[in-house]
């Protein structure tokens, strides 16, 4: 899930809403659509929250749990399967919520006026327009799921790349986005808590990047003279960076997943070694 925040005034007693967009793909359609239409009304509080990549009922249900506790629910989705939609418009009538079918009335309309009936293949315009709008979704995925922003995304990814700073992942994320693979990063911090659905996962969709104490320790510094600031912190101290990167081969163990070095290889290598390892064609 993402949350953003849009369309504020100063007085504290402005009309708040929460804007839910559901969709059984990247579900940017509908967040445009539900910002054009909020952008008529400057005094309201509007948040949105996104839950793309709705494709089955147990997704729906863990849905329904988070944004029931939320007041003055909009529910704005698009669903080509009527088997989804119909648990929506069940849940938003017994919350006393409004709610929005952004695909049905289009599809309906395109159907009685040609005789034909709508496909139901979830993503079909994707598949129409070829490989084109593939990466445009993937794109959107792997900046909806960079640096861990929502876990649920390591489930989606066909592959989820872990590392310490500075160990490439969002430029690889994008990268690998780009050739149509769905993508999710994590940062790893020694001591932090590693999120339950990265032991749900295939280890062989997992990748964790590593990278030589001495390159990173080189690029950390070069990266904080950059912000003009001091490049002799705990961010690119040795002793630091050699137990984050021995913290990050410990789990990677644990996980049975595959890790690569990137020191000194680019992006394109580490990428080309991914998709071999996955079994994709360039």
């Amino acid at each position: 899930m993402t949350e953003t925040t849009a369309s504020t005034t100063e007085e504290k007693a402005a009309p708040e809403i929460n804007i839910i967009i559901i969709s059984d793909s990247a579900g940017e359609t509908a967040f445009n659509n539900a910002q054009a239409a909020a952008a008529q009304f400057p005094e309201a509080v509007i948040n949105y929250r996104r839950y793309p990549f709705m494709t089955d009922k147990k997704k729906l249900e863990h849905t329904f749990e988070e944004i029931e506790k939320y007041p003055n629910l909009l529910i704005i989705y698009s669903m080509v399967s009527e088997d989804l939609q119909l648990p929506i418009i069940k849940f938003a009538r017994e919350h006393k919520a409004s709610y929005v079918d952004i695909m049905s009335p289009i599809m309906e309309a395109i159907s009685q006026t040609t005789g034909l009936k709508p496909s139901g293949v979830v993503g079909a315009k994707h598949q129409m327009t070829d490989k084109y709008f593939n990466r445009i979704s993937a794109m959107e995925f792997a900046v909806m799921y960079d640096d861990g922003k929502d876990p649920r995304g390591f489930l989606e990814a066909d592959v989820v790349l872990l590392g310490v700073s500075r160990t490439s992942k969002t430029p690889l994320s994008l990268l690998l986005a780009n050739k149509g693979l769905k993508v999710a990063n994590l940062p790893l911090v020694p001591e932090t808590h590693i999120p339950k659905e990265i032991y749900e996962i295939d280890p062989k969709k997992i990748i964790g990047l590593t990278n030589d104490p001495k390159v990173l320790n080189r690029i950390r510094r070069q990266r904080m003279i950059s912000y003009g600031m001091d490049p002799d912190t705990a961010y690119s101290d040795m002793s630091s960076i050699n137990k984050e990167l021995e913290s990050a081969m410990a789990l990677y163990k644990k996980l049975g997943c595959m890790v690569i070095n990137v020191a000194e290889r680019s992006i394109e290598e580490t990428a080309a070694l991914i998709m071999d390892h996955l079994g994709y064609e360039d």
